[in-house]
Order: structure tokens, then sequence, then C-alpha cells
């Protein structure tokens, strides 16, 4: 018969704030008490940890980086807790110490960080500026980047809701004759948001801030006539947007809002003699305080290995036809 030794450990809870760090009435030490069997006491600034060795050190582990969560992000709440002992449990690292100052979100299967060093000159800019522009290939993380940029600030009470928008180029932004209801004449051409969105945000909450408005996901050519205060506000696929909606997008902007302007100038769908407002405002708005611009190349490419190789081969193409 195996027998099941116990152990008993001392962590200290150095550098952090108590309150936050356990929760209100203790919810977060209780979302912990509630996954393992170690007997978890608290006294002080003292967490006392007693039963069977690869929990104790576990659990400790847990901790640590609740600690870090906390200090990185300002919050901790159960379900980042949860999160984290899952991450955890499974070997995953839930924050590398050279890099948590680039940690933009928190998600249940890793934090969302800026990585190259575009990337950091993004998120940097996203933190100094109030409209941001992000111009670069395919695969380098501008879309995926600015929603979770979006979606950090919603958790933190910094904005009170997101708007994502896309123009539908390819219906040409008239949708009424596409068949079904507004959502599903959109669905398409919003639905790579809705992908990203759902990787930040348990399926429940999204459809909730979606159905009260929290959340919003719509067309360009919505857009005219709004103003929106405390909100976040992203324009995707923006080299598909002509001169006059971008100057009627940015002019949208109200108090206490911030904008994310993301595309790539070599892929737009506009007919041949209508001009890009992504291509204009770069001489427009380049000297403008408040405003920032970071360009990406294939070096940001974060997706699949191919997508590096095919951007390389379509430009090598191009350069023998010129």
């Amino acid at each position: 018969m195996e027998v099941i030794t116990q152990v008993e450990k001392i962590v200290k809870l150095e550098n952090v704030d108590l309150l936050l760090l356990l929760g209100f009435n203790d919810i977060n030490l209780k979302t912990l008490e509630e996954r393992f069997n170690t007997v978890i006491t608290v006294r002080g600034d003292v967490v006392y940890l007693k039963g069977v060795k690869e929990e104790v050190e576990l659990i400790e582990k847990i901790i640590k980086e609740m600690i870090f969560v906390l200090n990185t992000s300002g919050k901790l709440k159960p379900d980042d807790v949860r999160t984290i002992i899952e991450l955890t449990d499974e070997g995953k690292e839930v924050v590398n110490e050279k890099e948590i100052n680039n940690i933009i979100l928190y998600t249940r299967k890793a934090a969302i960080r800026a990585k190259t060093p575009n990337q950091i000159s993004y998120y940097e800019s996203v933190l100094k500026n109030d409209i941001c522009f992000a111009i670069g290939p395919a695969g380098t993380g501008k879309t995926y980047m600015a929603v979770a940029f979006a979606v950090a600030a919603l958790k933190k009470g910094i904005v009170q809701k997101i708007v994502l928008v896309r123009p539908a180029v390819e219906a040409g932004e008239s949708l009424g004759f596409l068949p079904g209801d507004f959502r599903e004449k959109i669905d398409p051409y919003l639905r790579p948001l809705f992908d990203a969105l759902q990787e930040m945000l348990p399926i429940d909450q999204l459809r909730n801030h979606i159905e009260k408005g929290i959340i919003e996901i719509v067309p360009l050519a919505y857009m005219r006539g709004r103003t929106l205060n405390d909100a976040y506000v992203i324009l995707d696929e923006a080299q598909n947007a002509s001169t006059m909606q971008m100057k009627m997008f940015l002019t949208r902007l109200g108090p206490n809002s911030k904008s994310i302007i993301t595309g790539d100038i070599t892929q737009i769908d506009l007919p041949s003699k209508a001009q890009s407002g992504l291509i204009q405002v770069k001489n427009i708005l380049s000297n403008v305080d408040g405003v920032g611009f970071t360009y990406f190349d294939k070096n940001d490419v974060v997706r699949h290995r191919l997508v590096k190789d095919i951007i390389d081969a379509y430009d090598s193409f191009n350069n023998e036809e010129d």
C-alpha cells in the first residue's frame, strides 16, 4: 500500500494588496480551495499550505502567478484565478517576467502579449495615443492585438463599450440586396472580429455583452452620424475604407474614447478609381499629436510559418514584374 506523505509549506505574500489578492469576502481564496484538497490558511501576509507535496508545490506556483497577474492588471477576479489554475496545472507559463510589461490581456488559454519589436512599438503607441494606426501584412497580429487592447480596457473599466467596425466592400456597403436579416447579411464580413472576441471572452459573457450593446460589431456604413463616448473603437481592414469614409470614422470619436485602425495596403478591394483612405491618412495625420502609426512586415507574422513564405513569394513576383 502506497503511503501518501503530507508536507507543510509557508508562502510569503510580498508586494501585493492582500484584499485584492484574496478577493471580496475571500472569493479568490475560496476559488482556490474549491479546486484542491490542500489545507490553505492565510494569516496576515503568510499563506500556510498542508497537503500532498505535488499539490502544495502547484498551489505555491498558482499563488505566485496570481500575484503577478494582480500587479500587472490591477485586478484579480475568480475567473482570472480559474484561468491561472488551468494554465499552471497544464504546465503552461502564465507570465514571463522579462515580458511582463508587454502583456495586453490574460485569457483562459494564455497571456496575450506583444512579442516582436514592431508589436512592442504597437503596444507602446496604444498606451501613448488615443488614435493608433497599425499597417502591415496579414498574420502580424494587428487585429488580434487591437481586440485584446479593447477587451482589456473594458475589463478594467477604462471604457464602457467596444465598437468593432469593418467595411463590407464585397457587398458594396449596400447590404439590402443580400438575403436574410441584418445579422445574417453582415456576419461574413464581421466574422474575423467575432472569432477574436470568442478567444478572449467566455461565450456566455460575449453574448450578454452583445445583447446589451456593450460590444457592437457593425459595418462601416452604419457609423455615419454617431458620436462614441467612453468607447474603444476599432476599424479593421481599413484599406477598404474610402477617403471620405476614413474621415467620417475618425470624427466619430467622443470624450474618453480610443481608436485603433488596422489594415494592409497591399490588399485593397476598392474599385480601381477609388483611393484608399488608409493610404491618404498617412500623409494627413502623421504629424498630429495623439495619433500614432505602427508599421509591420513579414518578420512580425505570427500565423502558420507558410504565411511568411507566401508573403515573400508574392513580394518576389511583384518585384520581377516591376
